[in-house]
């Protein structure tokens, strides 16, 4: 499926492929996202409960602008970090790894090809985890989506990572990226994962595209709380390799 494929469809069918609860497994709609979220808070107590934190800690002046920070059990003096980005369309020194899921992909892909010499600085980005993420953001403008957002056609072309891959330059070709997505996403959502890797491969990045079979949108990412899991598996051995 091409990137110019969904200007094809339906409006109704663009709705229904960027919709990712109607394409859950288990639930339908409203219920699989409230157990998505239920998922996910109970993980973020288990993780509170067996781990070092900081929580609420603010990087800019708005009530949203808060990490939470989890620390490794055994002291250390030096550790990689790992970055998770949440999904939910946007509404909702030491080596660093990106982690993003759905609109979370796609804002840690913008870090990916963000010019970090207009900042003055390197960030030490030494892999980046994409799962099921948004990298094309003009279909978005025919969807509900976008009446929250109000996004214009200038702002999703300016904001779209399949549109602004730079070539690979020493640093960025060793950062690791890998491009994960469920068997059950919709195919648009797995359309994209396919293009944008295969963009960013041609532009010289050290890409792989993880394709997991079973999963849906959610519980690609709720799966992480399992020790088994072979994401976390993936990404286990991509910090031992950086």
């Amino acid at each position: 499926m091409s990137r110019g494929r969904w200007r094809d469809m339906a409006a109704e069918e663009l709705q229904q492929q960027y919709s990712p609860s109607r394409w859950a497994r288990r639930l339908r709609g409203d219920a699989a996202v409230r157990a998505h979220i239920e998922a996910v808070t109970a993980g973020t107590q288990r993780a509170r409960a067996g781990t070092r934190s900081s929580l609420h800690v603010p990087y800019g002046e708005a009530d949203g602008e808060r990490l939470d920070l989890y620390f490794p059990a055994e002291p250390s003096e030096t550790f990689p970090a790992f970055v998770y980005i949440h999904g939910g369309y946007w509404q909702c020194l030491r080596g660093i790894y990106l982690c993003g899921h759905s609109a979370g992909a796609h804002l840690a892909a913008m870090v990916l090809c963000t010019d970090w010499t207009e900042f003055g600085v390197v960030p030490d980005i030494r892999g980046a985890v994409l799962v099921s993420g948004l990298y094309d953001l003009e279909p978005i403008l025919h969807t509900y989506v976008n009446d929250a957002l109000n996004m214009s056609w200038e702002v999703a072309q300016r904001n779209s990572p399949m549109l602004c891959i730079t070539q690979a330059v020493p640093a960025a070709a060793a950062c690791e990226v890998l491009v994960a997505v469920a068997q059950h996403d919709s195919p648009e959502f797995r359309r994209q994962s396919q293009e944008y890797s295969q963009a960013l491969r041609s532009a010289g990045w050290s890409v792989s595209l993880l394709d997991l079979a079973t999963v849906d949108h959610f519980d690609i990412i709720e799966k992480l709380s399992e020790d088994t899991y072979i994401l976390i598996q993936v990404i286990l051995n991509m910090i031992a390799r950086g």
